[in-house]
């Protein structure tokens, strides 16, 4: 079995989670083969650690971490590198790739500025989640 951990920062706020949550359940929706679970650095839980140990014992036997980041900071470059070493560690037998950060894709960047030019009266759109 493959899974799919969205990896994000965390927050305190119960709100901030949505969109990543609503990501979450459009992959489950889509893949319903693929264990997809939401993992947080900080603030809030699972870690990328529990999250990983979730899925490796529900019988995964692959694992795509996906950094929900729009930049490339500190944790993109230097914490999530160290976590996902001891990811390895922890289940040497799982097969386990990390994505680029999702600002660094150029299909989300296209879809940012679509956004960013659609006309005033698609903006009463309900929001998405």
């Amino acid at each position: 079995m493959h899974a799919i951990l969205l990896f994000a920062h965390g927050s305190r706020d119960p709100l901030w989670h949505r969109p990543i949550q609503a990501v979450a359940a459009r992959i489950a929706q889509r893949a319903p083969h693929i264990a997809v679970r939401c993992a947080y650095l900080e603030l809030t839980e699972p870690s990328l650690a529990q999250a990983a140990a979730e899925v490796v014992q529900q019988g995964a036997t692959s694992l795509s971490v996906l950094p929900l980041f729009l930049g490339v900071g500190k944790h993109a470059r230097e914490d999530l590198p160290e976590l996902m070493q001891a990811l390895r560690q922890a289940h040497p037998d799982l097969h386990i790739t990390c994505q680029p950060a999702v600002g660094e894709h150029g299909a989300l960047l296209d879809l940012l500025a679509d956004i960013a030019l659609e006309k005033p009266n698609d903006l009463n759109k309900e929001p998405v989640n």
